[in-house]
């Protein structure tokens, strides 16, 4: 995706997720988090979280990966534009990440699953590392959209990434609840037509208005946040502690009935 979100096209769509990972991961605490691939989108940049990584699938995408000391740093106070880029810590396979089970916070996913040779593996591989309660931000396109039909119309256009073509919500809603996910929000935004003309952009900035209030579903892109969710203990009742009598009234020595004491 590196030379198509060098276009007019791909930085409006980038400037979107960047926004929404933005607004998504600036109220998600814990300790550690990771960004798998799109080096392009900082989407860990508004969280306060002290160590957070970029991870990478291959070895060509240190180039575009922003220009850090390798490891995790901790953002100055300040708004979220100001935060330091995330630096690309280590090449990893989304499918075999190299973090134990339950130990991360959050795993930010900017088309991770599309461009993943099995997108079913690479979110089984979330789940695992994510801890109970943790939170799961995708970021992908939508073939159900303006978008999805020029590039099944206009095949092998510059216009669009060369991807599967994208993950349909609906679909990855399914997957998510396979794994005990759940949705805890979800927004469609890039309602314009492809074109690579920035000018014509900017001209049909009103359809992105109109889309949020007439068909908002049928947006180019989609940010979904998951919870992971683990069902606690459920104590089983054996049926024979019910069938067991429950013992009745023991007599204490030494106690004297009322009767006996007035006869006395």
């Amino acid at each position: 995706m590196h030379h198509w979100t060098d276009s007019a096209l791909g930085h409006y769509l980038l400037e979107w997720e960047q926004q929404r990972c933005d607004e998504a991961v600036a109220d998600i605490f814990g300790y550690h988090s990771v960004q798998l691939g799109l080096p392009m989108l900082q989407g860990l940049r508004a969280n306060r979280m002290p160590h957070r990584w970029l991870a990478l699938d291959n070895c060509a995408d240190l180039e575009a990966a922003p220009s850090a000391a390798a490891g995790s740093a901790a953002p100055p106070a300040g708004p979220a534009q100001e935060f330091s880029p995330v630096p690309a810590a280590l090449v990893a396979d989304a499918r075999a990440l190299p973090f134990s089970e339950a130990s991360l916070d959050l795993v930010l996913m900017p088309h991770t699953l599309e461009t993943s040779p099995d997108p079913h593996a690479a979110l089984r591989e979330a789940a695992r590392v994510l801890v109970p309660e943790g939170r799961l931000v995708v970021c992908g396109l939508n073939p159900a959209s303006l978008l999805g039909l020029q590039r099944r119309a206009e095949r092998g256009t510059a216009y669009l990434p060369d991807l599967s073509w994208g993950i349909g919500y609906w679909r990855l809603r399914d997957w998510l609840r396979l794994l005990d996910f759940e949705i805890e929000a979800v927004q469609f935004g890039c309602y314009r037509p492809a074109t690579q003309s920035a000018q014509w952009l900017g001209r049909w900035e009103f359809m992105d208005r109109v889309g949020r209030r007439c068909w908002p579903v049928l947006g180019g892109a989609y940010c979904v946040v998951a919870v992971k969710r683990v069902q606690g203990m459920r104590l089983i009742e054996s049926s024979a502690w019910r069938s067991r009598p429950v013992p009745g009234a023991v007599p204490v020595a030494g106690r004297v009935a009322p009767q006996a004491k007035n006869q006395a």
